[in-house]
């Protein structure tokens, strides 16, 4: 009876008592907020520490590149520069087979100045009008001595009712459009700014296309040329393929001077200096120009006056 009662008793033991741990599958308890930052976190071997430290290294960079805000100018002394008889003559080479009345010269002013300020815009009579195709119209009335002044000043129309009512049916068959002061009521009236506006040809006292004596500002569009700012960069046609190097030179000195008058009047605050000046043409590309009429082994002027 002694035996079965112990054998029972371990029997018992055996089951009711806890099975020891193995020492390889035992875990230590961690707190979960422990384990959720090893997690997320997880020390500098992790990939989202390393993907966050690449992001916050970026954005360190970009601070630390400020954006510009002025145009890039690029160092002279690396480019090569040619006199102005020289780049005729390459510029002549380029047009080859080209009628010389048709391609024309033009220069590229490049500018120091700051990319919110403001722009150069104006209008010049060169001593030497490049020819152009404008179509100038005259709102005034019909017969009067306003209407045949601007004709003989090179308008290719002037009229009020007629003109108004080819605008209304889209004939619009003009490139500027001036309006002397005694019929703007009229022209105000027709309705027309609608379709003129969008097309930047509405006269308005603000352009100064609305003027007393139409046949001085007809004269100016016909023989002048006009010139905006854009990017830090002044381009205007300053002759034509058929110029001498005298005339387009005296065109060039004109448009400078100008353009430095213009810089003159902004204020002190902003400043504007030219820092290139590049000749181009219609089919050509542009070369720089050293500010020399021409250089001691170019070619003389004389030849380049026969196109």
């Amino acid at each position: 009876m002694a035996s079965i009662a112990s054998r029972f008793t371990s029997c018992w033991s055996r089951i009711f008592s806890p099975a020891p741990r193995r020492p390889h599958l035992q875990c230590p308890l961690v707190p979960l907020q422990q384990a959720r930052g090893a997690a997320i976190g997880g020390g500098a071997h992790s990939l989202n520490a390393q993907k966050y430290k690449r992001k916050d290294t970026a954005t360190a960079a970009k601070k630390k590149n400020k954006a510009r805000n002025t145009f890039i100018n690029y160092d002279l002394k690396r480019a090569e520069q040619f006199s102005l008889c020289d780049a005729m003559r390459y510029i002549r080479a380029f047009e080859v087979g080209y009628p010389p009345s048709s391609p024309k010269y033009e220069l590229h002013v490049k500018l120091r100045t700051l990319k919110n300020g403001p722009i150069l815009r104006n209008r010049l009579r060169l001593p030497h009008p490049v020819k152009t195709d404008v179509r100038i119209c005259v709102i005034c009335p019909p017969d009067s001595p306003t209407a045949v002044a601007a004709l003989k000043a090179g308008a290719a129309m002037a009229g009020d009712e007629e003109i108004f009512a080819a605008i209304k049916e889209g004939k619009i068959e003009f490139d500027r459009c001036i309006c002397h002061v005694d019929s703007l009521q009229a022209l105000n009236k027709a309705g027309v700014a609608r379709i003129l506006g969008p097309r930047g040809l509405m006269p308005s006292a603000k352009t100064g296309t609305v003027v007393k004596d139409v046949a001085i500002m007809v004269r100016d569009l016909v023989g002048g040329s006009e010139y905006k700012e854009r990017l830090g960069v002044v381009r205007m046609s300053v002759g034509q393929l058929a110029f001498t190097p005298d005339q387009l030179q005296r065109n060039i000195r004109a448009f400078m001077e100008q353009l430095r008058k213009d810089m003159g009047l902004l204020s002190d605050r902003v400043s504007k200096e030219v820092h290139e000046v590049v000749l181009s043409s219609t089919h050509g590309p542009g070369f720089s120009l050293n500010g020399e009429f021409k250089s001691p082994s170019g070619v003389p002027p004389k030849d380049l006056s026969v196109a």
